[in-house]
């Protein structure tokens, strides 16, 4: 058998028991109904993050913005919560590798609060605060298809694993992009730090997705 990985992200042990915590926080009832997107049909699926507790409170971003930065929190929201998605069904499953579902809790635990932060932008632009739709599909981003959820759905043990560690890398690679773009074109300096956060740690969990796929 090949070694286990550890990598900068601990996903071991206590520190699994802890992000479970975190996952079980982040499943709150949401007012908004997203069954038009893939994948937002499942369980808790829709349902990724509450603002009830103070840390999860939307909050406007200061100083000034552009449509860049609208696009990016239109687009990334619903991004965001699919892979949530993803997290919700990998994490449900029995038989799954204790490194993937820490990885899956890591991005749920991760991108919850980052919806309710950039639907709090949103709401101080006069913009919809819970886009349903925010990204042309026809342009990548990485989305799964809702096949693709069904089949993650409906797959088992390491099977499901790598349905997930696929579709996850090659969505966090739209996400990056959809970062990047922001980067370049983005005025507020909220907006931009999250995009900077999100190229740097979408990109090391693509790294560890990728050395768990070679010990499935």
């Amino acid at each position: 058998m090949p070694s286990r990985i550890t990598p900068n992200i601990n996903l071991r042990g206590s520190l699994v028991v802890a992000a479970a915590l975190v996952l079980t926080s982040l499943t709150g009832c949401s007012a908004h109904d997203t069954s038009t997107m893939p994948g937002m049909d499942h369980g808790s699926a829709g349902n990724p993050t509450t603002a009830s507790s103070p840390a999860m409170t939307r909050t406007p971003a200061a100083g000034p913005h552009n449509d860049a930065d609208v696009m990016f929190a239109q687009a990334m929201i619903p991004h965001h919560r699919q892979a949530v998605a993803m997290s919700d069904l990998i994490v449900a499953k029995d038989g799954i590798d204790a490194d993937v579902i820490g990885l899956a809790i890591q991005i749920k635990g991760a991108q919850g609060p980052e919806i309710v932060q950039m639907s709090g932008w949103l709401a101080g632009w006069g913009e919809d605060p819970s886009p349903s739709m925010g990204m042309d599909h026809d342009m990548g981003g990485g989305m799964m298809s809702q096949t693709d959820m069904d089949a993650l759905e409906q797959a088992t043990g390491d099977d499901a694993a790598r349905l997930f560690l696929t579709g996850m890398i090659t969505h966090h690679k739209g996400a990056i992009t959809m970062a990047q773009e922001e980067i370049a074109n983005g005025r507020s300096p909220e907006a931009l730090t999250l995009a900077e956060q999100i190229v740097t740690d979408q990109q090391a969990e693509i790294t560890v997705m990728t050395q768990l796929l070679t010990q499935l």
